[in-house]
Protein backbone atom coordinates (compact mmCIF):
# COMPACT_ATOMS: atom_id res chain seq x y z
CA UNK A 1 0.00 0.00 0.00
CA UNK A 2 1.38 3.31 -0.62
CA UNK A 3 2.55 5.76 1.90
CA UNK A 4 -0.35 8.29 3.54
CA UNK A 5 -1.46 11.20 2.18
CA UNK A 6 -2.03 14.56 3.56
CA UNK A 7 -5.66 16.15 3.42
CA UNK A 8 -4.56 19.53 2.55
CA UNK A 9 -2.27 21.49 5.01
CA UNK A 10 -4.33 20.18 7.75
CA UNK A 11 -1.74 17.62 9.04
CA UNK A 12 -4.13 14.78 9.04
CA UNK A 13 -3.14 12.04 6.65
CA UNK A 14 -5.00 9.21 5.26
CA UNK A 15 -4.52 5.87 3.31
CA UNK A 16 -6.06 5.79 -0.17
CA UNK A 17 -9.39 4.96 0.06
CA UNK A 18 -11.74 6.24 2.34
CA UNK A 19 -15.09 4.00 3.23
CA UNK A 20 -18.16 5.61 2.00
CA UNK A 21 -20.77 5.60 4.74
CA UNK A 22 -23.72 5.98 2.97
CA UNK A 23 -24.35 2.31 2.82
CA UNK A 24 -24.72 2.34 6.86
CA UNK A 25 -28.33 2.70 8.34
CA UNK A 26 -29.51 1.07 4.45
CA UNK A 27 -28.11 -1.36 2.63
CA UNK A 28 -26.11 -2.64 5.56
CA UNK A 29 -27.63 -2.71 8.44
CA UNK A 30 -26.23 -2.42 12.53
CA UNK A 31 -24.38 -5.80 12.27
CA UNK A 32 -22.77 -5.44 8.48
CA UNK A 33 -21.56 -1.70 9.48
CA UNK A 34 -20.05 -3.00 12.49
CA UNK A 35 -18.20 -5.99 10.41
CA UNK A 36 -17.80 -3.43 7.62
CA UNK A 37 -15.76 -1.01 10.03
CA UNK A 38 -14.02 -3.55 11.70
CA UNK A 39 -12.80 -5.05 8.15
CA UNK A 40 -11.94 -1.44 6.92
CA UNK A 41 -9.92 -0.39 9.78
CA UNK A 42 -8.07 -4.10 10.21
CA UNK A 43 -6.89 -3.83 6.50
CA UNK A 44 -5.12 -0.66 7.68
CA UNK A 45 -7.35 1.91 6.27
CA UNK A 46 -8.29 5.16 8.30
CA UNK A 47 -10.51 7.66 6.18
CA UNK A 48 -14.79 6.86 6.96
CA UNK A 49 -16.74 9.25 5.07
CA UNK A 50 -20.34 10.11 5.77
CA UNK A 51 -23.11 12.95 6.54
CA UNK A 52 -26.05 14.21 8.69
CA UNK A 53 -28.46 13.59 5.58
CA UNK A 54 -27.35 9.99 5.19
CA UNK A 55 -29.39 7.65 4.76
CA UNK A 56 -32.93 10.02 4.87
CA UNK A 57 -34.00 9.35 0.73
CA UNK A 58 -34.74 5.45 1.77
CA UNK A 59 -38.69 5.06 2.99
CA UNK A 60 -38.60 4.92 6.72
CA UNK A 61 -35.54 7.20 7.35
CA UNK A 62 -35.25 10.36 8.27
CA UNK A 63 -31.50 11.01 8.25
CA UNK A 64 -28.94 10.68 10.86
CA UNK A 65 -28.99 6.80 10.75
CA UNK A 66 -25.47 6.36 9.52
CA UNK A 67 -23.73 8.56 11.59
CA UNK A 68 -25.86 6.97 14.48
CA UNK A 69 -24.21 3.50 13.38
CA UNK A 70 -20.57 4.71 13.57
CA UNK A 71 -21.17 6.12 16.46
CA UNK A 72 -22.34 2.70 18.03
CA UNK A 73 -19.52 0.72 16.33
CA UNK A 74 -17.09 3.26 17.50
CA UNK A 75 -18.46 2.75 21.60
CA UNK A 76 -19.07 -1.17 21.17
CA UNK A 77 -15.45 -1.35 19.14
CA UNK A 78 -12.75 1.18 21.23
CA UNK A 79 -11.91 2.27 17.71
CA UNK A 80 -12.38 5.96 17.44
CA UNK A 81 -8.80 6.34 17.77
CA UNK A 82 -7.82 4.46 14.60
CA UNK A 83 -10.52 6.49 12.26
CA UNK A 84 -10.70 9.82 11.16
CA UNK A 85 -14.32 10.54 10.50
CA UNK A 86 -15.33 12.43 7.74
CA UNK A 87 -19.35 14.12 8.16
CA UNK A 88 -21.05 17.06 6.43
CA UNK A 89 -23.31 19.85 6.93
CA UNK A 90 -25.68 21.57 4.47
CA UNK A 91 -27.58 19.52 2.56
CA UNK A 92 -29.90 17.75 4.78
CA UNK A 93 -33.49 18.93 4.79
CA UNK A 94 -33.82 19.30 8.95
CA UNK A 95 -30.11 21.27 8.65
CA UNK A 96 -30.03 23.09 5.54
CA UNK A 97 -27.43 25.76 4.34
CA UNK A 98 -24.55 27.37 5.89
CA UNK A 99 -26.01 30.22 8.09
CA UNK A 100 -23.64 30.12 11.23
CA UNK A 101 -26.86 28.95 13.66
CA UNK A 102 -27.27 25.82 11.34
CA UNK A 103 -23.61 24.95 11.32
CA UNK A 104 -23.54 24.78 15.15
CA UNK A 105 -26.72 23.30 15.81
CA UNK A 106 -25.77 20.76 13.18
CA UNK A 107 -21.96 19.70 14.64
CA UNK A 108 -23.66 19.50 17.85
CA UNK A 109 -26.19 17.33 16.04
CA UNK A 110 -23.30 15.19 14.61
CA UNK A 111 -21.29 14.52 17.50
CA UNK A 112 -23.56 13.43 19.66
CA UNK A 113 -24.77 10.74 16.84
CA UNK A 114 -21.09 9.82 16.37
CA UNK A 115 -20.64 9.95 20.22
CA UNK A 116 -17.47 11.25 19.83
CA UNK A 117 -16.12 14.71 20.92
CA UNK A 118 -14.43 16.04 17.70
CA UNK A 119 -14.78 15.49 14.13
CA UNK A 120 -11.84 15.36 12.15
CA UNK A 121 -13.19 16.63 8.68
CA UNK A 122 -15.81 19.00 8.27
CA UNK A 123 -17.78 19.21 5.23
CA UNK A 124 -20.05 21.46 3.88
CA UNK A 125 -22.12 19.06 1.75
CA UNK A 126 -22.91 21.80 -0.73
CA UNK A 127 -22.45 25.21 -1.36
CA UNK A 128 -25.17 28.22 -0.17
CA UNK A 129 -24.95 31.17 -1.65
CA UNK A 130 -27.57 32.65 0.45
CA UNK A 131 -24.75 33.12 4.09
CA UNK A 132 -21.59 35.09 3.15
CA UNK A 133 -18.41 33.14 2.83
CA UNK A 134 -17.29 34.99 6.03
CA UNK A 135 -19.86 33.83 7.83
CA UNK A 136 -19.95 30.22 7.22
CA UNK A 137 -16.15 30.14 7.70
CA UNK A 138 -16.32 31.94 10.85
CA UNK A 139 -18.45 29.51 12.12
CA UNK A 140 -16.17 26.81 11.32
CA UNK A 141 -13.15 28.66 12.83
CA UNK A 142 -15.35 28.82 16.19
CA UNK A 143 -16.04 25.49 16.41
CA UNK A 144 -12.06 24.25 15.48
CA UNK A 145 -11.12 26.66 18.40
CA UNK A 146 -13.34 24.31 20.18
CA UNK A 147 -11.72 21.70 19.54
CA UNK A 148 -14.72 20.09 18.22
CA UNK A 149 -13.52 20.05 14.49
CA UNK A 150 -10.20 19.96 13.52
CA UNK A 151 -10.49 20.95 9.51
CA UNK A 152 -12.65 21.72 7.13
CA UNK A 153 -13.35 20.93 3.49
CA UNK A 154 -15.92 21.51 0.89
CA UNK A 155 -18.19 19.60 -1.20
CA UNK A 156 -20.10 19.95 -4.69
CA UNK A 157 -18.31 23.65 -4.86
CA UNK A 158 -17.71 25.51 -8.22
CA UNK A 159 -14.53 26.47 -8.93
CA UNK A 160 -15.43 29.56 -8.69
CA UNK A 161 -17.19 29.42 -4.97
CA UNK A 162 -14.04 27.60 -4.37
CA UNK A 163 -11.49 30.11 -5.10
CA UNK A 164 -13.46 32.73 -3.74
CA UNK A 165 -13.51 30.57 -0.36
CA UNK A 166 -9.82 30.26 -0.32
CA UNK A 167 -9.72 33.95 -0.56
CA UNK A 168 -12.01 35.14 2.06
CA UNK A 169 -9.87 32.79 4.39
CA UNK A 170 -6.79 34.39 3.79
CA UNK A 171 -8.25 37.98 3.99
CA UNK A 172 -9.95 37.51 7.32
CA UNK A 173 -7.38 35.48 8.57
CA UNK A 174 -9.98 32.17 9.12
CA UNK A 175 -9.85 28.44 8.87
CA UNK A 176 -9.26 27.28 4.97
CA UNK A 177 -11.34 24.49 3.21
CA UNK A 178 -8.33 21.73 3.16
CA UNK A 179 -10.08 19.47 0.85
CA UNK A 180 -12.29 19.02 -1.65
CA UNK A 181 -14.90 16.75 -2.38
CA UNK A 182 -16.06 16.58 -6.24
CA UNK A 183 -17.65 13.90 -8.60
CA UNK A 184 -15.12 12.40 -10.26
CA UNK A 185 -14.26 9.21 -11.79
CA UNK A 186 -13.07 7.71 -15.17
CA UNK A 187 -15.77 8.41 -16.88
CA UNK A 188 -17.04 11.77 -15.23
CA UNK A 189 -14.03 13.44 -15.53
CA UNK A 190 -14.51 16.49 -16.84
CA UNK A 191 -16.32 18.81 -14.29
CA UNK A 192 -13.10 18.24 -12.04
CA UNK A 193 -10.39 18.18 -14.02
CA UNK A 194 -10.81 21.10 -16.10
CA UNK A 195 -12.00 23.98 -13.59
CA UNK A 196 -11.60 22.27 -10.49
CA UNK A 197 -8.49 20.44 -10.62
CA UNK A 198 -6.14 24.10 -10.86
CA UNK A 199 -7.74 25.61 -7.87
CA UNK A 200 -6.91 22.22 -5.42
CA UNK A 201 -3.17 21.89 -7.22
CA UNK A 202 -2.92 26.01 -6.61
CA UNK A 203 -3.89 25.66 -3.02
CA UNK A 204 -2.56 21.87 -2.26
CA UNK A 205 -5.97 20.74 -1.60
CA UNK A 206 -6.69 17.08 -0.62
CA UNK A 207 -9.51 16.00 -2.89
CA UNK A 208 -11.89 12.94 -1.73
CA UNK A 209 -14.04 12.15 -4.40
CA UNK A 210 -17.06 10.37 -4.70
CA UNK A 211 -18.56 8.14 -7.48
CA UNK A 212 -15.53 6.49 -7.73
CA UNK A 213 -16.85 4.21 -9.81
CA UNK A 214 -19.53 5.77 -11.53
CA UNK A 215 -22.38 4.32 -9.44
CA UNK A 216 -21.27 0.38 -9.91
CA UNK A 217 -20.47 1.17 -13.82
CA UNK A 218 -16.44 0.78 -13.87
CA UNK A 219 -17.25 -2.50 -11.71
CA UNK A 220 -18.27 -4.08 -15.32
CA UNK A 221 -21.41 -5.26 -13.97
CA UNK A 222 -23.39 -3.51 -16.16
CA UNK A 223 -22.35 -4.18 -19.78
CA UNK A 224 -25.77 -4.50 -21.95
CA UNK A 225 -29.34 -3.39 -21.80
CA UNK A 226 -29.89 -7.01 -20.65
CA UNK A 227 -27.75 -6.22 -17.36
CA UNK A 228 -30.06 -2.78 -16.79
CA UNK A 229 -33.38 -4.92 -17.16
CA UNK A 230 -32.29 -7.09 -14.29
CA UNK A 231 -31.15 -4.12 -12.07
CA UNK A 232 -32.51 -1.66 -10.06
CA UNK A 233 -33.82 1.87 -11.31
CA UNK A 234 -30.71 2.76 -10.51
CA UNK A 235 -28.43 0.29 -12.72
CA UNK A 236 -30.90 1.43 -15.51
CA UNK A 237 -30.43 4.68 -15.10
CA UNK A 238 -26.35 4.00 -14.90
CA UNK A 239 -26.73 1.87 -18.15
CA UNK A 240 -28.56 5.13 -19.68
CA UNK A 241 -25.73 7.22 -18.71
CA UNK A 242 -22.75 5.45 -18.97
CA UNK A 243 -23.57 2.30 -21.46
CA UNK A 244 -22.24 4.50 -25.06
CA UNK A 245 -19.48 3.74 -27.26
CA UNK A 246 -17.11 5.80 -24.78
CA UNK A 247 -18.39 3.90 -21.56
CA UNK A 248 -17.72 0.61 -23.53
CA UNK A 249 -14.29 1.96 -24.95
CA UNK A 250 -13.12 2.19 -20.58
CA UNK A 251 -14.83 -0.85 -20.01
CA UNK A 252 -12.55 -2.56 -23.30
CA UNK A 253 -9.49 -0.81 -21.52
CA UNK A 254 -10.11 -2.34 -17.40
CA UNK A 255 -10.63 -5.70 -18.77
CA UNK A 256 -7.32 -5.48 -20.53
CA UNK A 257 -5.75 -4.11 -17.77
CA UNK A 258 -7.15 -5.76 -15.09
CA UNK A 259 -6.23 -8.93 -17.17
CA UNK A 260 -2.58 -8.27 -17.15
CA UNK A 261 -2.87 -7.88 -12.84
CA UNK A 262 -5.09 -10.64 -12.45
CA UNK A 263 -6.97 -7.74 -10.46
CA UNK A 264 -10.73 -6.72 -11.54
CA UNK A 265 -12.00 -3.90 -13.33
CA UNK A 266 -13.30 -2.01 -9.94
CA UNK A 267 -9.59 -2.18 -8.57
CA UNK A 268 -7.70 -0.80 -11.48
CA UNK A 269 -10.80 2.05 -11.67
CA UNK A 270 -9.78 3.04 -8.18
CA UNK A 271 -5.89 2.38 -9.07
CA UNK A 272 -6.11 4.95 -11.79
CA UNK A 273 -7.73 7.57 -9.20
CA UNK A 274 -5.72 7.06 -6.17
CA UNK A 275 -2.37 7.88 -9.25
CA UNK A 276 -4.16 11.06 -10.35
CA UNK A 277 -2.47 14.50 -9.28
CA UNK A 278 -3.60 15.44 -5.32
CA UNK A 279 -5.96 13.06 -5.10
CA UNK A 280 -6.02 11.62 -1.08
CA UNK A 281 -8.85 8.90 -1.00
CA UNK A 282 -11.55 8.47 -3.34
CA UNK A 283 -14.49 7.18 -1.98
CA UNK A 284 -15.61 3.81 -1.93
CA UNK A 285 -18.51 1.93 -0.78
CA UNK A 286 -19.10 -1.74 -0.16
CA UNK A 287 -22.13 -3.62 1.30
CA UNK A 288 -20.05 -7.32 2.06
CA UNK A 289 -16.54 -7.63 3.95
CA UNK A 290 -15.60 -9.80 0.63
CA UNK A 291 -16.55 -6.93 -1.51
CA UNK A 292 -14.29 -4.39 1.06
CA UNK A 293 -11.61 -6.83 0.51
CA UNK A 294 -12.25 -6.68 -3.20
CA UNK A 295 -12.04 -2.94 -3.71
CA UNK A 296 -9.10 -1.97 -1.13
CA UNK A 297 -6.82 -4.61 -2.99
CA UNK A 298 -6.34 -1.28 -5.14
CA UNK A 299 -4.11 0.46 -2.75
CA UNK A 300 -2.54 -2.31 -3.77
CA UNK A 301 -1.80 -2.27 -7.77
CA UNK A 302 0.27 -0.18 -9.27
CA UNK A 303 -0.33 1.14 -12.31
CA UNK A 304 2.42 1.39 -15.11
CA UNK A 305 2.95 5.10 -17.26
CA UNK A 306 1.54 2.87 -20.16
CA UNK A 307 -1.40 1.76 -18.67
CA UNK A 308 -2.54 5.16 -17.03
CA UNK A 309 -1.79 6.47 -20.69
CA UNK A 310 -4.13 3.44 -21.65
CA UNK A 311 -7.45 4.42 -19.68
CA UNK A 312 -6.84 8.37 -20.12
CA UNK A 313 -7.27 7.76 -23.85
CA UNK A 314 -9.96 5.73 -23.55
CA UNK A 315 -12.10 7.66 -21.27
CA UNK A 316 -10.62 11.24 -23.30
CA UNK A 317 -14.07 12.46 -24.15
CA UNK A 318 -13.11 12.98 -27.54
CA UNK A 319 -11.70 9.64 -28.49
CA UNK A 320 -12.70 8.47 -31.56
Amino acid sequence: MSSPRPLGRSGLQVQPIAFGGNVFGWSADERATFALLDAFVEAGFNLVDTADAYSAWVPGNQGGESETLIGRWFKHSGKRDKVLIATKVAKWKERPGLSPENIAAAAEDSLRRLQTDVIDLYQAHEDDESTPLEATLAAFGRLIEQGKVRAIGASNYSAARLRDALAVSTQYNLPRYETLQPEYNLYDRAGYESELAPVVAEHGLGVIGYYSLASGFLTGKYRTPADAAKSSARGQAVVKQYLNARGLRILAALDDIAAKHSATPAQVSLAWLIAQPNIAAPIASATTVEQLHDLLAAARLTLSKDELAQLDGASAEDAG
